[in-house]
């Protein structure tokens, strides 16, 4: 381990060993689960936003929770933060057979689909598996579907081009407008139900395109964010309330904002 990373255990067992910071050490890892999940998502948002100042640092915020848990096992008698890097170095060397041996590869498609294969091996000694095991319960949906039809086309099932997969979402809109062409008679579920179908099917075009779906969208929504804003901000400038403007006057602004935008690009 390097001197820094040596650094960071040292702390945290100063502040996990008796006489050390009374927060640390009321923690488990139940209580420090939910600080995974939000260090990984500003650890995306520094990517997003093209800083490495800040990545770098919410990198180390992410890589204290592992330092963390990884403590509170070793006082459970259950592994410390070397098996933790002496674990996943020992997979990837396994996984990559075509960089550590002599296996040969074509391209990155199979290398997914040896990757699967090495997984089933290493568990051929446990209950059957669904190729689909691994793919995280808490994930968000979005990212879920993307992952779970990445795993099913590394043994076959998928759409041979992303022309099918149009095909196949163009059916599924279909289906959800023939739902709601039932006026009155609507069913909430079966609207539900339609909908996640074309959700589902829109991930597995992300896919198809090379385009990881969950970070696409945090893109147009932090588009949308800024836009909504400078509309909002427009209003004000003129006196008016955005809440009191029509849908055209209001549409009007969201075309100003846009054009904006392209003409700071056209000079950039």
């Amino acid at each position: 381990m390097s001197e820094s990373f040596d650094r960071l255990v040292a702390i945290m067992d100063r502040l996990r060993d008796p006489g050390g910071c009374p927060w640390d050490r009321e923690q488990t890892i139940h209580t420090l689960a939910p600080y995974f999940l939000e260090e990984a998502y500003e650890v995306v948002d520094a990517i997003a936003a093209g800083d490495p100042e800040k990545l770098s640092e919410e990198l180390g915020d992410l890589l204290l929770q592992i330092v963390f848990v990884s403590r509170i096992a070793r006082e459970n008698g259950w592994f410390d933060v070397d098996t933790v890097s002496e674990g996943i170095s020992e997979k990837m060397i396994r996984r990559h057979p075509h960089v550590f041996s002599d296996r040969r590869v074509e391209d990155s498609a199979e290398v997914m689909r040896n990757w699967e294969d090495i997984k089933r091996e290493e568990r051929a000694s446990e209950p059957e598996a669904s190729v689909l095991d691994g793919v995280p319960k808490s994930l968000p949906a979005l990212l879920k579907a993307f992952r779970m039809t990445e795993k099913a086309a590394a043994v076959g099932f998928d759409w041979r081009r992303p022309i099918d997969v149009m095909v196949k979402m163009r059916e599924e809109m279909a289906e959800l407008e023939a739902e709601l062409a039932a006026g009155d008679e609507v069913v909430i579920d079966r609207v539900r139900s339609e909908l996640g179908d074309v959700l589902f099917v829109m991930a597995n075009l992300a896919r198809h395109l090379g385009v990881e779906p969950e970070t696409a969208l945090q893109g147009t929504n932090a588009t949308f964010s800024q836009r909504f804003q400078a509309m909002e901000e427009r209003a004000r400038r003129t006196g008016r309330d955005f809440r009191e403007m029509d849908l055209a006057e209001q549409d009007a602004l969201w075309d100003e904002v846009k054009a904006d935008e392209w003409r700071a690009i056209d000079t950039g």
